[in-house]
């Protein structure tokens, strides 16, 4: 075959690849908007993504269980998922190709594997939506908004129906809260559309309306005015951090659970995935959905805890700069962080490494902990430095960190990352709270000290933990399969 001729195969190939993801976006979104089934590959997000996107993916799920998965392949299982009677779920449709290409012979057809996979769903119970408002909206608030509302789909889990903010409210400040969600220097701007609506006090949020509710203390506010009931209020502003003054939030009417997006005081500290099914939310109203660090270490912490056994470590954050640090030189109530984050490189505290032990017992005492903030405005990383009981290798902990992040109860949290050249602005906008660099991980000769970096997108990964914790506590958690 000539040079020219193979060149012609390859455009006819490639040609056929973008067909054949064109016709899977339409069944991704034809999925989510009339069976509210949310398709993911490996964790990775689908909905509203382009083409190139898409393929993009496929090549890091090829890489990922070092099997190629094609688009082809995910066009098959996804045809045959449409034409199942699956209820509201979200499934993992690199998984279910891996495990096709593994077990095809037992099957005659894609349909049959499908629907074997999947049988467990027809027990999902009905799920009732629940009503959420936004106290307060700073930058994990509007994260969290982005992502409630570019998948409310039809409505059937979370429904966001108002928000809470400070001052006085008019045309202007309304449009200036309207630009913060639409435009945003790190994330980019938001898929879809947000106008206003200064009559009604309202944002409209691709179609939707969202009540701007004003108000200087949570007395102040009755939210079935708003015909909101039995809410989840979700804190944002960092101000209520003790059960006492948390409270306060869930004894306006109309209000029912509160999670406060910081560590708390006297209430339970959940890292979605590692300690939440301890914490039922029949019984328990308020909850604590940690710190960002917290959520990107513990995961991680636990694979190794389980496997090696972990005696003692200490961690060191480099966190990027936030709202509470300075722009320029000037007064702060904390050593250091007065100085120009934009300049410096700033040494201060973090309370992370004591409250792993809130979500994991076992860690009481273990762990000492430091940070240092640096001069980008996102994307952070966490270096761990264990002594294990147990000895192991590089090899050993990037294939236990794989497993993990491949199967299991920490899918959604553990990324692992196989790239030489990863670097903070690559795991911007990551849905996972905690990025495994399995080419930089360290370990001593003897296999009884290791050292790991965990990069983390301390807003959008820590938003998504959030909202998955949310989801716990309005018990409106679909089927799942990944």
């Amino acid at each position: 075959m000539s040079i020219n001729e193979t060149y012609e195969n390859e455009l006819a190939f490639q040609a056929d690849r973008r067909r054949a993801t064109v016709e899977f976006i339409k069944i991704v979104s034809d999925l989510w908007y009339d069976k509210s089934i949310e398709l993911v590959l490996f964790r990775n997000q689908l909905i509203d993504r382009n083409v190139s996107e898409i393929l993009n993916l496929h090549e890091y799920a090829g890489e990922f269980v070092q099997k190629p998965i094609s688009i082809f392949d995910s066009v098959e299982i996804a045809q045959a998922i449409k034409t199942l009677d699956v209820p509201p779920a979200k499934l993992d449709i690199g998984k279910l190709t891996y495990e096709y290409h593994l077990e095809e012979k037992k099957y005659s057809n894609a349909m049959a594997f499908v629907a074997n996979k999947l049988k467990g769903a027809s027990n999902t119970k009905d799920i009732t939506p629940k009503d959420v408002v936004l106290y307060g909206f700073g930058r994990i608030g509007r994260l969290v908004a982005r992502e409630l509302m570019t998948r409310t789909g039809k409505g059937s889990q979370l429904r966001l129906r108002a928000i809470v903010t400070r001052g006085a409210m008019d045309a202007t400040v309304l449009e200036k809260r309207a630009a913060l969600l639409r435009n945003d220097s790190v994330h980019g701007d938001f898929s879809g559309t947000v106008t206003t609506d200064i009559k009604n006090q309202s944002l409209i949020i691709n179609g939707t309306t969202v009540k701007i509710i004003n108000a200087n203390q949570p007395e102040d506010i009755d939210y079935t005015k708003y015909g909101i009931n039995n809410a989840l209020i979700i804190d944002n502003t960092g101000v209520f951090r003790d059960k006492e003054a948390l409270t306060r939030l869930k004894k306006s009417p109309g209000a029912d659970k509160v999670l406060l997006t910081a560590p708390g005081k006297g209430v339970p500290n959940i890292v979605y995935g590692v300690n939440h099914l301890e914490n039922n939310p029949d019984k328990i109203d308020i909850f604590s959905a940690a710190s960002c660090t917290t959520n990107a270490i513990t995961p991680v912490l636990k694979a190794m805890d389980d496997t090696y056994g972990v005696k003692s470590g200490h961690l060191e954050t480099i966190h990027a700069y936030t709202n509470d640090q300075n722009l320029v030189d000037n007064f702060h109530k904390k050593y250091r962080r007065g100085r120009a984050a934009g300049l410096n490189m700033v040494i201060t505290e973090t309370g992370a490494g004591q409250a792993v032990s809130k979500a994991l017992p076992s860690f009481e005492g273990k762990l000492t902990s430091n940070a240092i903030r640096v001069p980008v405005p996102n994307g952070s990383l966490a270096i761990l430095n264990l002594e294990l009981s147990s000895k192991a290798s590089i090899d050993s902990i990037n294939a236990t960190l794989k497993k993990y992040a491949l199967e299991g109860d920490l899918v959604e949290q553990i990324k692992y990352e196989m790239s030489d050249e990863l670097v903070s602005s690559d795991i911007i906008g990551s849905s996972a709270p905690s990025i495994y660099d399995s080419k930089a991980t360290i370990v001593r000769k003897d296999g009884k000290n290791a050292i790991l970096y965990v990069w983390y997108d301390n807003e959008y990964g820590y938003s998504h933990q959030v909202i998955r914790l949310a989801k716990y506590i309005a018990k409106v958690r679909r089927f799942t399969y990944y």
